[in-house]
């Protein structure tokens, strides 16, 4: 049977070879901490299906398809059908609505759509919008107690009865060929769509060994949705290719992480920037430091909480840079300098901080960052974006649009988005810095700092406000937040405005949005307190 299991594509493009047919590869946890248990063997089974119901719904080599879902096993076998037929997976934010999500099935031209019960009436508000898409199927999960949409193919019946062996038809491996296309966050306006092709699954799965360095003994954990790139570079893929188990949760929650991660002994898991400030605001228990996490895989830990984290939770932060487009640093721990996201494999990939004029800038001072393949072109293919992907390797280096910069060592450091910079009286802010401080009062859940012109008028200037969120079912003490801020912060740091909102938006990355606070932030409103 191991051999057999040789024969799916997704085994082939990741080189395994006789793979145990009994080991539980993937453990996925619903909202209500219900299990669904994946070996080698079911994996193998439920993605032959899911290649025949999408050859029966007309998805063939070439044909892109939609994935609309939380983090469910029906995710994974669709990702993996598509690989075996040649056909192109789009996975969306399983929170985008509306426009939005029209948007990404249009401008991919999405033949059909696999869909979770509970995100079936947002895609019906956009269905005049889509007609040319097809649903292939709902998933229904017990948990969300969702009523059956009688119109729509029933996708666990149509499992139940397919058949679980190898189709024919299949397409012949080809590692230049698209396999996804995943958009960007779309912060600033309307999400690319970056075509990546088959030969970066192979890059994640040997990511698993030269940068992440995982054990046999390790279990990965991920509550970021498989939608996002880092979901499947850091756990999902990694795990597959060294044999190894992942624990997958429905969906992010960071009062459940650490329970989680003592039931099954995670070893490690994922993080984002913001997710981790969420982590650290929760209120401090005497077991914090208990549990079998070793190494934090992080992007973007806010340098104020890094040693903090690390020690009242007794684990060890691996940070890292990238992209979907590409671009790869790392800082393993106990080998580059807290705040820095390290440097890039030496003999994969070259970096440097330049100016407006592509010349490279001295250690210290800031600049886009930069980077190309040693071997190689360095491409990024934006779908029905010619101009936009050339733009973004112009000269053969791909831009970041990130301003970072580098000490005497060759580490480097973020400093902030392009054109995205937070100053005042000449200064520049750190928001991780006044994120801190807020964060840790005993009502806040979260926090985004962000800016507004200043009401002086003075040329790049920014008026600073801290956007913030109460605990659920809680609410904010303004008063007592306005002092803490006034005796806690430095003077040229303390927010010129409080702005009290439910929740921070995020993408589907966890990074906030700061422009939809913007759009929302008036001195005048309601929810806005002036601090200075």
């Amino acid at each position: 049977m191991a051999s057999q299991l040789n024969d799916l594509p997704i085994f082939q493009y990741l080189g395994v070879q006789n793979p145990d047919p009994e080991k539980k590869t993937y453990i996925f946890v619903g909202d209500d901490g219900s299990e669904e248990p994946i070996t080698n063997l079911s994996l193998y089974q439920n993605v032959q299906r899911m290649t025949r119901i999408l050859q029966d719904a007309g998805i063939g080599q070439g044909d892109a398809f939609a994935i609309i879902m939380r983090n469910h096993p029906e995710f994974l076998y669709a990702l993996f059908a598509a690989v075996s037929l040649g056909a192109v997976a789009v996975p969306i934010d399983p929170r985008s609505r509306g426009q939005r999500l029209a948007f990404q099935i249009n401008n991919t031209h999405c033949k059909g759509v696999i869909i979770s019960d509970h995100l079936v009436e947002g895609l019906k508000e956009v269905e005049k919008d889509i007609p040319s898409t097809k649903v292939i199927g709902v998933v229904y999960k017990g948990h969300h107690s969702t009523p059956e949409f009688s119109e729509y193919p029933d996708l666990n019946g149509l499992m139940a009865f397919a058949n679980p062996e190898p189709p024919d038809g299949l397409a012949a491996l080809d590692f230049a060929r698209p396999a996804q296309i995943i958009h960007t966050s779309g912060t600033t306006g309307d999400p690319k769509g970056v075509v990546l092709k088959s030969d970066r699954y192979m890059v994640y799965g040997l990511m698993g060994t030269i940068i992440w360095n995982y054990q046999p003994d390790d279990i990965l954990y991920t509550g970021l949705s498989m939608s996002h790139g880092n979901a499947q570079s850091v756990t999902v893929i990694p795990a597959l290719a060294k044999g190894i188990q992942a624990v997958v949760s429905e969906r992010f929650t960071k009062s459940r992480i650490w329970d989680i991660c003592r039931k099954y002994g995670c070893t490690s898991f994922s993080l984002l920037g913001g997710m981790m400030a969420g982590i650290y605001n929760e209120l401090p228990r005497p077991w914090d430091g208990e549990n079998p996490v070793r190494t934090v895989i992080s992007a973007g830990t806010p340098r104020a909480i890094w040693q903090d984290f690390e020690q009242r939770f007794n684990v060890k932060i691996h940070e890292w840079y990238g992209a979907v487009e590409g671009g790869l640093a790392h800082n393993p721990p106990g080998q580059g300098p807290i705040g820095s996201f390290g440097k890039p494999p030496g003999d994969l990939i070259e970096m440097k901080i330049v100016d407006d004029a592509d010349n490279e800038l001295a250690p210290g001072e800031l600049g886009e960052l930069i980077s190309r393949m040693k071997s190689g072109n360095t491409e990024v293919s934006y779908y029905g974006k010619e101009k936009e992907s050339k733009e973004k390797t112009r000269g053969g280096w791909l831009r970041s649009g990130d301003i970072c910069h580098q000490d005497e060592d060759g580490f480097y450091y973020f400093d902030f988005r392009k054109g995205g910079g937070l100053r005042r009286s000449g200064d520049f802010i750190q928001p991780d810095y006044v994120e801190k401080v807020i964060g840790e009062a005993p009502d806040v859940s979260e926090v985004c700092v962000y800016g507004v012109p200043a009401q002086s008028g003075a040329p790049g200037e920014s008026d600073i406000v801290a956007a913030v969120a109460p605990f659920e079912g809680g609410s904010i003490d303004v008063e007592a937040l306005k002092k803490r801020c006034l005796n806690e912060l430095e003077k040229n740091a303390i927010p010129n405005y409080l702005q009290i909102v439910d929740e921070i938006p995020k993408t589907i990355s966890e990074k906030h949005i700061p422009r939809l606070l913007k759009d929302d932030f008036s001195p005048r409103a309601t929810n806005v307190v002036k601090v200075l």
